[in-house]
């Protein structure tokens, strides 16, 4: 867990702590990163929670001090707003031989720490989420993410009924929010430079009641804190532009399992479009 995340190493252990810290937690996760970057005091305060039970949490996920656990959600946000044209500056000299042998290697690696990361409970759940007929379900992205929203939509189509993508224009998308019901299942993807109106989206769809599964990557947008389900991708690489590689193939499993879930009800809808 050493290289996880403060938030993803929060998601790991949440389940293994005390209902005191739960408490640490989930006052973290809802004003994520800001409320770790304040005194503890202040922190235990927003939380509900004493001083002591914020030091146990952060032992818990694994730093040996505040100040150091404090550190680390600096170097997050650092890393969160970093534009293309800063990642540039760090990228390495060309060491020769042939780049796309070493490009797909990153790639394959970023696909292998994610499914690594991403506990198997998260993704079960979001997967027999979308294969409940009963539930409609709406998807959006982001300016370079709303790609793999159009294309799980294009998948999910054939497999239930009541799947749509949301409109890409934040007051028509505000019109077709109107029509979600409780209950609906809403799928959000997110990468940094997180994206301001995908933020307000996520809230108004917790305000309809709407179950957010959020595709994110491994510094966790701040959507998460609307969601029920966070699935956190490897995006970094040494290059200029971050890589979506490893969020495809999250969207690849999940349509192969939805299907699957869905079978029953999946088999004769597509036996039909065929």
């Amino acid at each position: 867990m050493a290289d996880a995340t403060v938030e993803e190493r929060v998601h790991e252990t949440i389940e293994r702590l005390t209902s005191a810290e739960r408490r640490a937690a989930r006052g973290l996760l809802a004003n994520y990163p800001m409320i770790g970057l304040a005194p503890v005091a202040e922190f235990a305060k927003s939380a509900g929670a004493s001083p002591a039970t914020v030091l146990r949490f952060v032992a818990r996920l694994g730093f040996g001090s505040y100040p150091e656990f404090q550190r680390a959600l600096r170097e997050e946000l650092k890393e969160r707003t970093k534009s293309p044209l800063e990642r540039s500056r760090n990228k390495p000299r060309e060491d020769g031989g042939n780049f796309l042998d070493r490009f797909v290697a990153q790639l394959a690696a970023n696909i292998a720490a994610t499914a690594a990361r991403i506990p198997e409970a998260e993704f079960e759940a979001a997967c027999r989420r979308l294969a409940d007929p009963k539930r409609s379900c709406h998807l959006a992205g982001g300016r370079f993410t709303d790609a793999l929203a159009m294309y799980m939509e294009a998948h999910l189509r054939l497999v239930r009924p009541g799947v749509r993508r949301l409109d890409g224009r934040m007051a028509a998308r505000t019109d077709q929010i109107l029509d979600i019901k409780a209950g609906d299942t809403a799928v959000l993807f997110d990468m940094r430079r997180y994206d301001s109106e995908m933020l307000e989206t996520a809230s108004l769809l917790r305000k309809r009641r709407a179950f957010v599964i959020l595709v994110t990557d491994e510094w966790i947008s701040p959507i998460s804190r609307f969601a029920k389900v966070v699935l956190p991708c490897r995006v970094s690489i040494d290059r200029t532009w971050d890589a979506n590689t490893a969020m495809f193939a999250v969207v690849e499993a999940m349509i192969a399992r939805t299907t699957e879930l869905a079978w029953p009800t999946a088999s004769p809808r597509i036996s039909a479009n065929e």
